[in-house]
């Protein structure tokens, strides 16, 4: 299997293998946390919902005041090539993982640090949940306050998620944290959504404290199709400890199954019939069975 350092990387207006890649320690990237970021991925090698996760990505610049120097389509672009340029890579791992990320740079007037990069889907980190469904626990750390950060933000100043995480390794090492805001109310993961399935409708948290994920947006898409009813509303852990089904939307697994929360049974088969039927859905949208390539390439 190739090296991931050998892997062609865009920085900075040049392709260089990403073990190359080199960021100044004065960068606010990484001083301040002062950069965004997005995680796309491909499906047999096509970038899914690329030009969403750019949106996203430029509205996450336009909030903060950094300017890439480079325009949203130039940037889909980029994208698309770095894919090209590491596709005699892609047998050997399945897909890709695409990250474009853009710094402030070393002063607020800049100039930015642009790069995008590939990586393998990290199949070996899920797949097994499509079989035994996620441990999932209520984490201490809260999520940030809108009063002080906006969470439809995706940045890089994540703090109160790695204390999330550490409680949850404290746990198990396959634990997986969901986060409440400060009134109490469900949130998020630490890179996922969270959806709970009660008498066959789906209920997730409104988008005023959590980021506006794009997997979330496909399930809700694909639930209309299916005729399922999505409701958007405050949760309690309440909500997620009586649901009848619960998952996690995320990137690369897309949809994850969860068997419990604080130790709690929440699902009488894992997946669930809701679950398996999106999943199923899913896997018909992007032409590949999501659960057999995760097995497959997960081990």
């Amino acid at each position: 299997m190739t090296d991931q350092s050998e892997y062609v990387t865009y920085f900075n207006g040049e392709w260089i293998p990403h073990g190359q890649v080199r960021i100044s320690p004065d960068d606010r990237g990484f001083t301040l946390s002062d950069a965004v970021f997005d995680i796309a991925r491909t499906f047999d090698g096509r970038p899914f919902r690329l030009e969403n996760h750019i949106d996203r990505l430029y509205r996450s610049m336009r909030y903060l005041r950094i300017d890439s120097g480079i325009a949203a389509e130039e940037m889909t672009e980029i994208c698309r090539e770095v894919v090209r340029r590491n596709e005699q890579n892609r047998p050997q791992v399945g897909d890709f993982t695409i990250n474009p990320f853009v710094t402030r740079g070393p002063s607020l007037d800049g100039p930015p640090t642009v790069c995008v990069r590939v990586k393998p889907v990290a199949f070996a980190t899920f797949a097994r949940a499509y079989v035994e469904g996620a441990q999932a626990l209520i984490a201490t750390a809260r999520s940030y306050s809108t009063d002080s950060m906006e969470p439809k933000v995706k940045h890089h100043s994540r703090l109160n998620m790695v204390l999330a995480e550490l409680e949850a390794s404290d746990v198990g090492p396959d634990a997986q944290p969901i986060m409440l805001d400060r009134y109490g109310n469900v949130t998020e993961g630490i890179g996922w959504n969270v959806f709970a399935v009660a008498d066959g409708v789906l209920r997730t948290p409104t988008d005023r404290s959590i980021l506006q994920g794009v997997s979330r947006r496909v399930v809700m898409e694909l639930a209309d199709q299916l005729d399922l009813t999505v409701i958007e509303e405050d949760m309690q852990p309440y909500d997620l400890y009586t649901a009848d089904e619960v998952f996690f939307t995320r990137t690369s697994p897309r949809i994850v199954p969860v068997r419990e929360v604080d130790g709690r049974p929440v699902a009488r088969e894992v997946p669930g019939p809701v679950t398996k039927q999106l999943l199923a859905a899913h896997s018909d949208m992007v032409g590949v069975d999501i659960v057999d390539q995760a097995l497959r390439y997960g081990g």
